[in-house]
């Protein structure tokens, strides 16, 4: 079983910074597709960014472009999410996803993805 630790998440104001990580247990961990999804009280879980097993290719929901940034570091099991000029819609418990195969399709929906993190609590202060 593969598992997904997720890190970094905590308590922030309005306008500040954090980054996740997500570590990877697994030995073909260069092959997958990654996720970030986040999930508010009371609300459904919802895709927030996506990155191709090279780093070639990364997708964002429309609510973070342009201030959430994915990237992975394939030497280290690790992919990350920076996540600058935070708003307090932004607080939730945010999600790693690992999908095994190399394939960077569908990768909005929740349900392509193989193995899920614990999940980081993410609060947002105004």
């Amino acid at each position: 079983q593969v598992q997904l630790v997720e890190s970094g998440g905590g308590l922030v104001q309005a306008g500040g910074s954090l980054r996740l990580s997500c570590v990877v247990d697994a030995r073909t961990f260069s092959s997958y597709t990654m996720g970030w999804f986040r999930q508010a009280p009371g609300k459904a879980r919802e895709f927030t960014a996506a990155i191709s097993w090279s780093g070639a290719s990364t997708d964002y929901a429309d609510s973070v472009k342009g201030r959430f940034t994915i990237s992975r570091d394939n030497a280290k099991n690790t992919v990350y999410l920076q996540m600058n000029s935070l708003k307090p819609e932004d607080t939730a418990i945010y999600y790693c996803a690992a999908r095994r195969l190399v394939f960077y399709s569908r990768i909005s929906s929740p349900s392509v993805y193989d193995y899920w993190g614990q999940g980081t609590q993410v609060t947002v202060s105004s």
